[in-house]
């Protein structure tokens, strides 16, 4: 019935992949999507919280419960500009010290799925949906 709905197929791999993800990153006591902003502002310390949203392509509303979360459990501190108007945003020692399992769990992930669905699949369904997600943003910046 639905074979050929972008919609409902995307959303059921997406739920498959997210338990998949949050099973992986439960290990470190996070979300999949704190993880990806931790590793985010590993990469780049000092990352305005637009450039998170930006990068991460989240609302800044929920960039920022994102990081007040963490903030909380004392992985990320702000650090407000000179003009007062943002902050940048860095992990803390704690944050630090999860760096190399972040990596080693992003990793791992990528290697599950090359292995699961196969190198060609796996690659081709992620440069689709790169794709796909690139003419979206265009065709709504129309």
């Amino acid at each position: 019935m639905f074979d050929r709905c972008l919609y409902f197929n995307l959303n059921a791999m997406t739920r498959m992949v997210n338990k998949v993800w949050e099973e992986a990153f439960q290990k470190l006591g996070l979300s999949p999507s704190h993880a990806y902003l931790l590793r985010a502002v590993l990469a780049q310390p000092g990352m305005l919280q637009k450039e998170i949203a930006q990068e991460l392509t989240l609302s800044p509303a929920t960039v920022t419960r994102f990081i007040d979360a963490m903030v909380a459990q004392g992985l990320v501190e702000r650090k407000v500009t000179r003009d007062g108007r943002e902050a940048r945003i860095y992990a803390t020692k704690r944050a630090r010290s999860l760096h190399r399992d972040l990596e080693k769990t992003g990793q791992a992930l990528y290697a599950k799925m090359r292995a699961t669905l196969g190198v060609n699949k796996f690659d081709s369904l992620v440069k689709s949906l790169r794709q796909g997600r690139r003419v979206l943003s265009e065709e709504k910046g129309a």
